[in-house]
This record gives structure tokens, C-alpha cells and sequence, in this order.
């Protein structure tokens, strides 16, 4: 049955709810804040990452957050405040980060990333539009024997969970990446993984949508949502009142502020992320993380991308020149020869990724409103889970089976 639905929120995620919802017959209306035109669907890493199925709140994260949390230029910054949702999500978050809680997860994280890269292959051959998508794998480069280790633990876990992981050796790296002076000691090699270039999918993704009919608010905040007894009636924005069957919350990092207003509790913090692209030829052409730092290295269509840290803190987007020069810094120590231009520097970008506490998004049904479908909370993942979340929620507004079971995704798993 066609349905009215109402997105809020146009980043990854709700655009992809859009095109399958539309593609399923329903009439969809996206509203969000902004223009759509920046953010952290467009300053990520391009990543679609089966590789990375450990979640955030794993152990020993607690220990490195304490460490990091004097120096503002560390790989995973928490910003210590004296507010209530985060010291919340800080105890819900060291509760979660147990081995058994890791274990739960690995293959629900990856069995959602391959069927997201699936259904970004079937989107790439649908000619719908054209877009940027290549799978040459990742490199997790180290530079020191400990930093190895780690990553072949998980290298060897990857195995055992059907993935292909290589222990390649600096010379071996060579051979994948010939025009690159590495100064590593080695690297583990994910074939599994594949990128993008967020820029460019982006304005396609919301071109293609037009043409379909679905509907763009931008530059509109919600303000206010009127609800009867279980069910949402309409969502008032600055401008207009938007009524409708359904609603999606695709509000990544403001998600929480919203539930709010719907008095539901869905823990979410604001991981801010830098980005900084170099147009000039740096001889990259294999997608890189480098370990110790956690930055991670894209090439994209004409140009590299050099991206990293996690700072857990207030919504905002203020750009910390030091972290910027933190990831610059971990670039041309891990590429011999690279420069990063001082123009790159100055034009650093940054985007909100909203983490929930136990580094799983929330995607589903909600007990409180039956005709209110939640999807936030990927964290680093949301640019590989965007297809992947959409279907998902598609099918769950279409009442069908789903793709895969939702255990671990659950919306009210915090009460």
C-alpha cells in the first residue's frame, strides 16, 4: 500500500531510506536542517567496511580514553563535561565495552557491511546514476612489532568469519602500492572492503531522487511533533507542518534531541571527525588506515583524502586546528616524501558521527509510536550501512521480511 513518509534528516542514511522507500511506490518527504551540502556524509572516508567489525565500545577503549584525554591531538578525544545525557551514555558505554559484548557483535556488524556493499553494487549496475565505487581492499598499515599484532589478531578473526585477511610484509605493500614510499614495517590486508567518494555520490544520489518525485525541505529545523495516543500525526518545521502515514528519524547526531520531544530515550553522543583532501598527485591508489594514528587514507576521484580521530563532545563545528595537524602530521610520517599543503590545512572539513553506547545503530520499530522508524547511531559505519539501513527500514515500513535479523539494532535496547 502507498504510504506518505516523512525523513528527518538527509545525510547517507535518509537518502537512502528515500530511494528504497520510493522505490517500493511510497511518496517521500525529506526535511532537514541544512542544505545537504556538508557534514559527515560528506567529509568521511568513503569506506564500505566488512573488514571492521569491531565496535567501538570494545575493551581496553575506556583505558586509551583516559589516557588521550589530556592531549587534544590524540586518535580518540572524549571532551570531559559536567552534562547529564553524557555522563549517561559514558556509564552505558563502559558497561558495553566487555569481550562478550565484542563477540555478540562481530558478526552482526559484518554481515550488515556485506549486505551494504551488495546492495552499493547492485546500485552501481542499476544505471540509475553513475558513481564512484571501487574495490581494491584496505591496507591496515603499523609501523611498529605491537601495533602488528593487534591487527592480526583481528586479521585471524576475520578468517574464521569467512573474510580474506593477508600478513603482508613492507616489500609485499610495495607490490600493491608501487608509486608509495611507505615508512611502515608491514601491513593486514582486508580484501573485503571497498570505497567511494562521498562528494561525488552525494549530489547524484539527491539529483536522482528529485527526478523520482521524492520531495527536499532543506534549511528547516523541526520544531515542534504532534502525536495522539501511539501514533505521530505531524512535524512542525520553521516553515511548514508536514503530516503523513509514516516517519523516519535519520537525524544522526541530533537524532537524540528529537526523540526527546517524543520522550524516548535513545543515548547518542557527537563523534566529530576531520577531513582534509590534497588535489595535488600524491601517488596513492590503495585506500589506507594507518594504525597507531587510526587515520584513515581514501584516494577519491582527483584527489586523497586523509581522515581520522573520533572527539566524543558537544555538537558543533568548530574546526581544533590541532587535531588537523595531528592527522597531517601521522600522513607525511607514515609516506615518505608526502606534503600536505597548507591549503588542505586551512580548508579541513569536519562532520558529526552520532555513536551510540555500544557501537551498534538503532534501527527499527519503536514501542511508543507505530508509525515511527528509527535509523541512527552508526557511528564511524555510516557510510557503509547507508544501503544496507535503507533497505532495512524499507522493509520494515513495507511490513516484509527483512533482509537480515535486526537482533543487537533493537531502538529501546537502553530503556
Amino acid at each position: 500500500m502507498k504510504k506518505e513518509i516523512v525523513i528527518i534528516g538527509g545525510g547517507i542514511i535518509g537518502l537512502c531510506c528515500a530511494y528504497y522507500l520510493q522505490q517500493d511506490g511510497h511518496q517521500v518527504t525529506i526535511v532537514d536542517k541544512s542544505d545537504i551540502s556538508s557534514g559527515a556524509s560528506f567529509v568521511n572516508a568513503g569506506y564500505i567496511t566488512p573488514s571492521h567489525f569491531i565496535p567501538l565500545a570494545a575493551p581496553g577503549m575506556i583505558t586509551k580514553g583516559l589516557k588521550w584525554m589530556l592531549n587534544s591531538s590524540s586518535p580518540f578525544y572524549v571532551k570531559p563535561r559536567l552534562d547529564v545525557d553524557f555522563l549517561k551514555w559514558s556509564w552505558l558505554f563502559k558497561k558495553s565495552a566487555t569481550a562478550k559484548h565484542v563477540t555478540t557483535s562481530i558478526p552482526i556488524i559484518k554481515d550488515i557491511n556485506l549486505l551494504s556493499r551488495e546492495l552499493y553494487s547492485e546500485l552501481k549496475n542499476s544505471n540509475d546514476f553513475d558513481f564512484h565505487l571501487e574495490r581494491k581492499g584496505l591496507l591496515m598499515c603499523y609501523q611498529t612489532e605491537k601495533a602488528g599484532e593487534e591487527e592480526w589478531k583481528i586479521g585471524k578473526r576475520a578468517i574464521e568469519e569467512g573474510l580474506n585477511a593477508q600478513n603482508l610484509t613492507k616489500e609485499e605493500v610495495k607490490k600493491l602500492e608501487p608509486n608509495v614510499d611507505f615508512n611502515i614495517k608491514g601491513a593486514i590486508y582486508f580484501d573485503s572492503d571497498a570505497h567511494m567518494t562521498p562528494n561525488d555520490f552525494m549530489p547524484k544520489m539527491i539529483a536522482f531522487l528529485k527526478k523520482k518525485g521524492v520531495r527536499f525541505y532543506t534549511n528547516e529545523s523541526i520544531t515542534d511533533l504532534t502525536f495522539t495516543n501511539d501514533k505521530i500525526v505531524a512535524v512542525q518545521t520553521s516553515k511548514r507542518t508536514l503530516k503523513a502515514d509514516e516517519f523516519v528519524l535519520a537525524a544522526g547526531s541530533w537524532s537524540s534531541v528529537l526523540a526527546k520531544k517524543l520522550t524516548m530515550n535513545i543515548p547518542l553522543q557527537a563523534g566529530k571527525g576531520y577531513c582534509i583532501n590534497v588535489f595535488e598527485n600524491t601517488g596513492i591508489s590503495m585506500p589506507a588506515i594507518l594504525v597507531e594514528a587510526k587515520v584513515a587514507v581514501t584516494p577519491m576521484q582527483g584527489f586523497t583524502r586523509f581522515a581520522g580521530t573520533m572527539e566524543i563532545g558537544e555538537i558543533n563545528h568548530k574546526i581544533n586546528p590541532k587535531r588537523v595537524k595531528a592527522i597531517a602530521n601521522v600522513a607525511e610520517s607514515f609516506y615518505n616524501g608526502l606534503q600536505i599543503p597548507k591549503t588542505s590545512l586551512e580548508n579541513a572539513a569536519c562532520g558529526l558521527r552520532p555513536c551510540s553506547p555500544d557501537g551498534l545503530p538503532y534501527i527499527g520499530k519503536t514501542k511508543n509510536y507505530k508509525n515511527l522508524t528509527i535509523a541512527t547511531g552508526h557511528a564511524m559505519m555510516g557510510w557503509s550501512l547507508g544501503p544496507a539501513t535503507g533497505k532495512l527500514v524499507s522493509e520494515l515500513i513495507g511490513e516484509k521480511n527483512t533482509s537480515m535479523k535486526l537482533d543487537g539494532f533493537e531502538v529501546g535496547r537502553f530503556g
